[in-house]
């Protein structure tokens, strides 16, 4: 999953980074509550953890103005509060769920499969492009017959063009939701990893669905022109 942890405590920020990427989900964390609105009105996510207080905007107004918006993305609010006003305050804003701190990271994870099992009512979509599908349920991925295994990476970069297939998407795009806004990464780095999954997707003999935009990005399309 890709997932937007909106938490200003900056060791369990990390934390919940790592124990995420360890679990192979694709990360983006935002100390601010204005900034975390901003990305999730911006991206696309399939999870958001949403720490009550927040500076610049609580959880509470950011959880309320995405379902004024109609965004459908599961929301886990934290909190140190247990008082049952702060909780039925959280999940009247537009919260899926509400977990305590401190909590186990196992309950985390139990918590976000339970909101992502209900969030939209219905099974993800199947990506396709041509003979190409990306299952973001399963992540599995395929091309006409056969099964194509991805890194993690790999597998992000993918999803993101599939997600945004015949658009381009440019580099800067690419890194933060790949990466996360806050990574060091290397436009080299990005290159080389499109250069793999190219590998994997586009063998000599089937039709090039990867296509670069010289000076700005990557397009996924099955025609050949760009």
């Amino acid at each position: 999953m890709r997932i937007l942890v909106a938490e200003d405590e900056s060791d369990m920020s990390s934390a919940l980074r790592q124990g995420l990427e360890e679990e192979g989900h694709s990360v983006v964390c935002s100390s601010d509550g204005l900034d975390a609105l901003s990305l999730a009105r911006s991206y696309e996510f399939d999870a958001i953890i949403l720490d009550v207080m927040l500076p610049g905007m609580d959880g509470y107004a950011i959880a309320r103005q995405l379902r004024q918006a109609n965004s459908l993305v599961p929301i886990l609010m934290l909190t140190a509060r247990d008082a049952a006003p702060d909780m039925v305050r959280g999940l009247d804003s537009g919260a899926d769920d509400y977990l305590t701190k401190p909590f186990k990271f196992e309950v985390l994870l139990a918590r976000l499969r339970a909101i992502s099992r209900r969030g939209g009512g219905s099974r993800k979509p199947v990506f396709s492009v041509g003979d190409l599908s990306l299952d973001p349920s399963t992540r599995q991925v395929s091309r006409g017959s056969r099964t194509i295994s991805l890194s993690r990476t790999e597998y992000a970069i993918l999803e993101l063009l599939m997600r945004r297939a015949g658009g381009v998407v440019t580099r800067e795009v690419m890194l933060d939701s790949v990466w996360g806004f806050d990574q060091n990464v290397e436009d080299n780095t990005i290159h080389a990893f499109v250069r793999l999954l190219r590998h994997k997707v586009d063998l000599p003999n089937e039709a090039k669905l990867i296509h670069t935009v010289r000076g700005i990005g990557y397009r996924l399309a099955a025609e050949s022109h760009v």
